[in-house]
């Protein structure tokens, strides 16, 4: 079975884990997903079925829009509800306060990453590796946040919404109110509500030509040179201009590269579903 779609991942389970319940649900053996989520974290997962997994490279994630709530005052080492180690009672903030940290936190913004996340140190998660006291160092990165909402305050919890870019932080971002504001945090809650424009719908299965979102070329020669993976002339191309495009050739899909008046292969042979 070929088939992408967005899946809502529980907190509590690791992708992987969430993955595997995916596969068993559905009865396929070969699965895969995209823009990994740790198990404290809930919310959209791009998810694809057999050959689908191929063209997770291709799609457009971003911006990434997540929810979370902020408990003021709790320190933890994963800066979650997971690993407390003291929590401090402190006098409710101004509203007024709140809005100029969120808004001086807007752009681009460095930070690290927290030790208790997806990112993944040479082929291993860092959640696993910091669960394990395995010690290891992250580098210090860059984010962009496109916008942010406070959602509601009922001190000591603030609940905010975040549109950022890939490979962003929003534990690190919560870290970057709490500082500005002089204050430790932790987040109970983080759901994860969008990638670009994939949200959950149910688990209802995508045209994969609209989840790519590259631009349509037609070849005019011989398709068969195509199933072949033999070199391609560049005039008989319908355009022939440099770019990335989606051949849709009736049951199957593939994707090349106009460079330079030479045609390659990016991914080729795909069936459709």
């Amino acid at each position: 079975m070929n088939a992408i779609f967005v899946a809502n991942k529980p907190s509590g389970l690791s992708s992987n884990q969430f993955l595997s319940r995916l596969k068993r649900k559905y009865g396929v053996k070969k699965a895969g997903f995209s823009g990994t989520l740790d198990p404290f974290a809930s919310g959209c997962l791009i998810v694809a079925f057999g050959s689908y997994t191929k063209f997770f490279r291709f799609l457009n994630k971003s911006p990434k829009i997540y929810e979370a709530t902020m408990w003021i005052g709790a320190k933890s080492k994963s800066g979650d509800n997971e690993n407390i180690t003291e929590v401090k009672i402190l006098k409710p903030f101004a509203n007024e306060s709140l809005e100029i940290a969120r808004k001086s936190l807007l752009g681009k913004l460095k930070y690290a990453p927290p030790k208790f996340s997806a990112k993944n140190i040479n082929g291993t998660r860092a959640y696993k590796l910091a669960r394990a006291g395995n010690e290891f160092e992250l580098k210090e990165q860059e984010m962009e946040v496109f916008g942010s909402e406070i959602l509601n305050y009922n001190h000591p919890f603030l609940t905010f919404r975040v549109s950022v870019s890939e490979r962003a932080s929003v534990r690190s971002y919560s870290q970057l109110i709490a500082k500005t504001l002089g204050f430790d945090a932790s987040l109970s809650s983080l759901k994860r509500l969008s990638e670009g424009k994939f949200r959950f719908e149910n688990e209802k299965f995508l045209d994969i030509c609209d989840c790519l979102e590259l631009p349509q070329n037609k070849y005019l020669g011989d398709i068969t040179d195509i199933l072949d993976g033999k070199s391609l002339n560049l005039a008989k191309f319908y355009i022939q201009k440099d770019g990335v495009y989606l051949l849709d050739c009736d049951k199957f899909l593939s994707v090349i590269e106009i460079k330079n008046d030479t045609i390659n292969y990016c991914l080729n042979k795909v069936e459709k579903c």
